[in-house]
């Protein structure tokens, strides 16, 4: 097993939650609440959950683009808490993200060659016509030619404005970049497309990928190993296939139960939960999910549960 790329121990991101004319913080929304997680060199980690149960906040405190609260976050061997500001932006260029909506997270007013120019001149890796001749470079990469180099995000369709963003995201050569949901404003056959090319940067540029999506279908196809999150916190994780072979946690089973199954012979044994996703402020003690678990028990509703290898490198936070 070779030694982690990203290893975060303990994390937690908590964001207070300010009332009254002072403006004083009366709570905190527990958005990552006490998470490890370890992304090896080279592989797609794949993060599922519901929305609003924490990945895109997990993603952005991996890449430190926002600071845990609390916790260790080890990036190459360097924990990210402790260096400097001059040191983090050194180490910027290795960990970049690609943002779910390509619409909203490129500039409308700039040409795409400003987009792609942007974070090299910034960085001060080239000027003029080696300036000009990377951009090119970076836009054949992902599909796309010369003759897109002056038009504007508004002239694309969303397929292309995704291959854009990953364009940008691969101009600085980057060892790590965050996927978060890159495909799911897309259609189902540009998807393909993207996930498709996903697959052959990473092989191309030996990328590590965290890749977060709601999808199960998507995860399947392109994850290493995947890990599912629940309110805040991850409750299984595993190798994709031993995953969805034989999912452990309560939670996991449902998300599975809920994947459509393609051949009309074939009714699928959907496992329908009961409630709603708890309130991050104010989470239930004990198990999070025992509210809505068939299977709790008392334990589960007084005593939170470790995570515990029940085989192989395969996790699982439940009694």
């Amino acid at each position: 097993m070779t030694d982690p790329l990203l290893d975060g121990s303990h994390l937690k991101e908590y964001f207070p939650v300010k009332r009254g004319i002072f403006s004083s913080t009366k709570d905190y929304v527990k958005a990552v609440d006490d998470v490890s997680i370890q992304i090896r060199k080279g592989e797609t980690f794949g993060l599922v959950g519901e929305s609003g149960c924490g990945k895109t906040t997990l993603g952005r405190v991996l890449i430190h683009l926002i600071p845990p609260t609390s916790g260790t976050l080890l990036f190459m061997g360097e924990n990210l808490s402790e260096i400097t500001k001059r040191e983090l932006r050194l180490m910027r260029p290795h960990m970049q993200i690609v943002f779910q909506d390509p619409s909203s997270s490129l500039n409308p007013r700039m040409t795409i060659k400003q987009i792609l120019s942007e974070p090299l001149r910034i960085n001060h890796r080239y000027k003029g016509e080696e300036l000009t001749k990377k951009v090119l470079e970076l836009l054949k990469t992902v599909g796309l030619d010369s003759q897109h180099l002056y038009r504007f995000p508004h002239e694309f369709s969303g397929g292309q404005k995704q291959r854009i963003g990953v364009a940008r995201a691969l101009s600085l050569n980057p060892d790590f970049i965050v996927l978060d949901e890159p495909t799911s404003s897309l259609d189902v056959s540009v998807q393909a497309q993207i996930l498709n090319l996903l697959k052959d940067l990473q092989d191309q540029f030996n990328l590590t990928y965290l890749f977060i999506t709601h999808d199960l279908s998507v995860i399947k196809f392109i994850s290493d190993r995947v890990a599912v999150m629940y309110a805040g916190k991850i409750v299984e994780y595993a190798n994709t296939p031993d995953l969805f072979r034989d999912p452990s946690h309560p939670y996991t089973k449902a998300l599975l139960s809920a994947i459509p199954i393609p051949d009309p012979r074939q009714r699928s044994k959907h496992i329908h939960l009961s409630g709603e996703v708890p309130s991050l402020i104010t989470p239930p003690p004990g198990c999070r999910f025992h509210p809505r678990c068939p299977f709790a028990s008392e334990a589960c509703k007084r005593i939170e549960p470790h995570m515990k290898e029940i085989s192989k490198d395969h996790f699982v936070a439940c009694f």
